[in-house]
């Protein structure tokens, strides 16, 4: 097992989340300022691409570049293309509490995970040892079309957190933070999903944003307060390689010009009580053996 240290590469997000590496640059939301961004390898020349008041959370594009994205506190999955934004659909129905992370296949069709229920307030009634004592409500996966049409609403996920598909576009993961593991589908021609199984059981691992690798392995944030993580994770469970950061980690992405630079997004806290009117989120980066893979 190889431990790297990371090196922050910029400073003064909300609350940094779902990064993707597109056109040469790392795009991200930060849902505390309300926009997505865009940075250049080295962490410099921020630019604010698309404002969105109701919090940005998972992005991805579609082959005709445009850009899909969640907007959290309205449950709506929205498009921008050619500076103008669309909303597609409306999941409130199939949501506990805020949209979250999502990511779409080369075919156009998207996953779309939630909350399930309010997180911060339960920490602070419960703590985290009584959260985990007495599991919160389960929710639902949405799978739709570029279109906007729901195909599918996958039940009894345990807060549905980052999602990757793997290369050959037939098996979609998804973490699920609550139960510290990271769960397997196939992805049916018609992109709706079946046979659910585990794909890695981990021990107090908060399974976060996450990301493919060459090898099939996954880089995954480990939001688990304190241990300040990042983890590298074989299919069946085995860690075989961390990243230490300086904060706790919430997301992750492969990027750079090889593929090789792993961008890590950390902030002191996820909790919105604390964090939403503060800027002290970071990126941070260290450069891996094997390169990126799959989607997002």
């Amino acid at each position: 097992m190889t431990t790297y240290q990371a090196t922050t590469i910029t400073t003064g997000l909300g609350f940094g989340e779902a990064p993707r590496w597109h056109d040469g640059r790392l795009w991200f939301s930060d849902f505390y300022r309300h926009g997505i961004f865009s940075i250049a390898a080295n962490g410099s020349d921020e630019r604010l691409e698309h404002s969105v008041p109701t919090q940005p959370s998972g992005l991805d594009w579609t082959a005709d570049g445009t850009l899909y994205f969640v907007s959290m506190l309205d449950h709506t999955i929205r498009t921008l293309r050619g500076g103008v934004e669309e909303t597609i659909l409306d999941f409130s129905e199939h949501c506990g509490f805020w949209a979250n992370d999502m990511t779409m296949n080369s075919a156009g069709i998207g996953y779309v995970g939630n909350f399930g229920f309010d997180l911060d307030t339960l920490l602070h009634e419960k703590g985290v040892e009584g959260l985990l004592g007495d599991p919160p409500p389960s929710t639902n996966i949405v799978v739709f079309n570029a279109a906007g049409d729901v195909l599918q609403v996958v039940p009894d996920m345990a807060f549905p957190n980052g999602t990757v598909i793997t290369p050959d576009g037939k098996t979609l993961i998804v973490g699920e933070t609550m139960t510290f593991r990271l769960t397997a589908f196939d992805i049916n021609a018609d992109g709706t999903l079946s046979n659910r199984r585990v794909w890695a059981q981990l021990d107090f691992v908060a399974t976060d944003g996450m990301c493919l690798d060459a090898e099939g392995q996954i880089w995954l944030a480990n939001a688990m307060p304190g241990v300040n993580s990042c983890l590298r994770v074989k299919e069946g469970g085995e860690i075989t390689d961390t990243v230490q950061t300086s904060q706790t980690s919430y997301a992750c992405m492969l990027g750079g010009d090889d593929g090789t630079t792993l961008y890590i997004h950390t902030a002191p806290s996820s909790d919105r009580f604390q964090i939403a009117d503060k800027t002290d989120g970071r990126i941070e980066s260290v450069t891996v053996a094997v390169p990126r893979a799959g989607r997002p």
